[in-house]
């Protein structure tokens, strides 16, 4: 394999680990957003705000992990879709900007006016954040994004009915993600009652977004060809695993086995996601730019990939230390301290 292709494998797997990890917290914002009133919604406040506060920013690593693998290693195709879709790439930005800094106000505001204000800014942003960056991945997806400087529709691009149905996707894995992560959560903490609540939420949302994983092939195979025959040729074997794990996760909520339903969850989602990338390859913006053309000096491919095994040696035990400790209960947490 090239240097450039082993570039794309793991920018592709920062990517993965951001829509695992970022979408759920994205997802609690959904599922903040429905809590209720402030003393109905108290106590799943509480759960969201504990699951992911000590980590959300860690997760956007992976986020500014992907751009620069991006704009350094391919960067045609970089230019390409910041400046064909950067009206949702610019409401991504605002989106995360907001919600990072109505997350941290809301946790230090006592008036009523100022929780309503932060809490309903973090929650609209986490569901308007992802379902723009669908937008993007369908845009990208359905051949709208030509190689050049804004060489595409402004508009079109991202407003069409691929990255309509990429952009509900995008909300539904991520509410679903965090619903299935936060059952685990609230059974760590002791609260039966909240994870079976959540649980509930957990398998309604799997069935919502299955059926429109569904409905998007009828969509994708109409509306972009070339894609919907990647994904029922190559790239089906991962369209079948992720169907499966799909189902998996909601027998194993449904069974009240939390720790495994995780894993099948991610495992779903997962799927689609290198199901798009095996659909596609080798080709990087369609319908015929590969990624041998799009990539950058050799020079600059390997010293970039030099880099990031170097980077990755001291980042990743880094970052399973610390989401090792905080998947810890209560009481391991504070016999730790002490």
């Amino acid at each position: 394999m090239t240097a450039a292709q082993w570039l794309l494998i793991l920018a592709w797997s920062g990517l993965t680990l951001y829509a695992l990890l970022g979408g759920a917290d994205f997802g609690g914002g959904f599922w903040d957003a429905l809590a209720g009133g402030a003393r109905r919604g108290y106590a799943q406040r509480r759960l969201i705000e504990h699951s992911i506060g000590p980590v959300w920013e860690a997760n956007h690593v992976w986020l500014i992990f992907v751009l620069v693998m991006f704009w350094t290693c391919f960067p045609g195709v970089f230019a390409s879709v910041a400046s064909t879709l950067y009206i949702p790439l610019t409401l991504v930005a605002i989106g995360i900007i907001a919600r990072g800094a109505a997350f941290a106000f809301r946790k230090a505001s006592t008036e009523l006016w100022q929780l309503r204000l932060f809490g309903g800014a973090f929650a609209l942003s986490s569901v308007v954040t992802p379902f723009f960056l669908g937008a993007v991945a369908g845009g990208v997806a359905s051949g709208r994004v030509p190689y050049g400087l804004a060489a595409g529709d402004l508009v079109s691009s991202w407003w069409n009915p691929t990255s309509l149905m990429a952009g509900a996707l995008a909300v539904g894995t991520t509410a679903y993600l965090a619903a299935v992560y936060l059952t685990g959560d609230a059974r760590r903490g002791g609260d039966e009652r909240l994870a079976g609540a959540f649980r509930l939420r957990g398998l309604v949302t799997a069935v919502v977004t299955g059926a429109i994983a569904l409905g998007g092939l009828f969509v994708v195979r109409a509306d972009a060809p070339a894609l919907y025959a990647g994904l029922t040729g190559r790239a089906l074997p991962l369209v079948l695993v992720s169907g499966v794990a799909g189902l998996a996760s909601m027998a194993l909520l449904a069974a009240r086995r939390y720790v495994p339903a995780r894993g099948t969850a991610a495992l779903a989602v997962a799927a689609v996601l290198w199901g798009w990338a095996v659909a596609q390859y080798p080709v990087m913006l369609p319908p015929d730019v590969t990624v041998s053309e799009a990539a950058a000096h050799p020079a600059v491919l390997r010293a970039t990939l030099v880099t990031v095994i170097l980077g990755m040696v001291l980042l990743v035990p880094s970052l399973l230390w610390l989401f090792a400790i905080f998947q810890r209960s209560p009481a391991r947490r504070a016999a730790t301290k002490e």
